[in-house]
């Protein structure tokens, strides 16, 4: 009886507890929600952080944020690769014939505007700059000309106007708003004139710090800090003058030891060397074969990512065939 008794405790119990336990284990749409919700509370987290991080950007300035809490490790010596780099790379560029020397920021905003439209201009070009050819921001920027091409007139132009006046550019119908925007700020905030500091640029809707510094030296002349797109990022890495994971990052560790005297020549020389070794490379190998030291440049280019290959460029196989130091760069 004991027993049996002992079995009919159990088997009694065992409904509660199967109850409890099930009362106990979430339900199929329990755990979808749960999800839910704490994909809300991530993205929450997210937000909060990118806010805080933009707010910190305008309130300590671009170059003292990204450098403090990054974990960048900032060299405060010259390296010894720039200072043998930097004079070839100088000479490589002397003639200014790259994309960037005829239709850069500066050079699509009309000379024969008021001071105030001709800045706003320069912010435009620099806006309208990002992931577009420069020939296609030079065409866009021609078509808001015609249009007219002033704060106060792009501020009251429809936004899907404007993404058809700049379809030429990258990323169009963004930009379209930001330019809207931008304008908007520029005429409530500022007097109808473009800011003229890093914080006061920073505030504008799609302008980020390579933009702001662009921005402060076409338009100002003012050199607050290094401007830094994809061509300066990845030669200045390829060249193993900094190793850093992103083009904010490169401009940190630039400043921190690039000589004050070359911080207006820097962007425009490194992208004019990048967009003349994918566009025209065989006048950057004809510009080294005609230099003192010649297999340096060319062993430069070959760091930077340009194939010297037998068999391409004829002038190049000609110098190889009576310099065994050029021999031993072809590929």
């Amino acid at each position: 009886m004991a027993a049996a008794g002992k079995g009919a405790g159990a088997s009694a119990a065992s409904p509660t507890k199967t109850k409890r336990a099930s009362a106990a284990s979430p339900s199929p749409k329990s755990k979808a929600k749960g999800k839910a919700r704490a994909a809300v509370s991530v993205k929450k987290k997210t937000t909060t952080i990118k806010q805080t991080t933009t707010s910190e950007v305008v309130s300590k300035g671009v170059s003292k944020f990204f450098a403090s809490g990054k974990g960048l490790s900032l060299k405060s010596s010259i390296p010894d690769a720039w200072k043998a780099d930097w004079p070839i790379i100088k000479k490589l560029r002397e003639t200014r014939d790259a994309p960037v020397d005829t239709v850069g920021c500066e050079r699509l905003a009309d000379p024969k505007a008021p001071k105030a439209d001709w800045e706003w201009q320069c912010l435009v070009s620099a806006m309208l700059s990002s992931q577009t050819k420069d020939q296609a921001n030079a065409e866009a920027m021609a078509t808001l000309h015609n249009h007219g091409n002033t704060a106060a007139n792009i501020a009251r132009t429809p936004v899907d106007k404007l993404a058809k006046l700049i379809s030429k550019v990258g990323f169009h119908n963004t930009k379209a708003r930001y330019l809207k925007d931008a304008a908007k700020l520029c005429l409530e905030k500022h007097h109808g004139r473009v800011p003229d500091t890093l914080e006061g640029l920073l505030e504008l809707p799609g302008v980020g710090p390579k933009m702001a510094h662009l921005v402060m030296h076409a338009a100002f002349d003012k050199q607050a800090g290094l401007c830094v797109d994809t061509h300066v990022h990845r030669i200045a890495n390829a060249l193993r003058w900094v190793k850093t994971p992103s083009a904010e990052a490169t401009r940190v560790a630039l400043e921190a030891w690039l000589p004050k005297r070359e911080w207006p020549h820097i962007n425009i020389v490194l992208v004019g060397l990048g967009q003349q070794q994918q566009q025209s490379p065989a006048i950057l190998i004809s510009r080294s074969l005609r230099l003192r030291n010649r297999a340096a440049a060319l062993q430069l280019l070959a760091r930077i990512g340009l194939k010297l290959s037998a068999g391409r460029y004829p002038d190049l196989d000609d110098a190889a065939k009576r310099d065994a130091n050029i021999q031993k760069l072809l590929k």
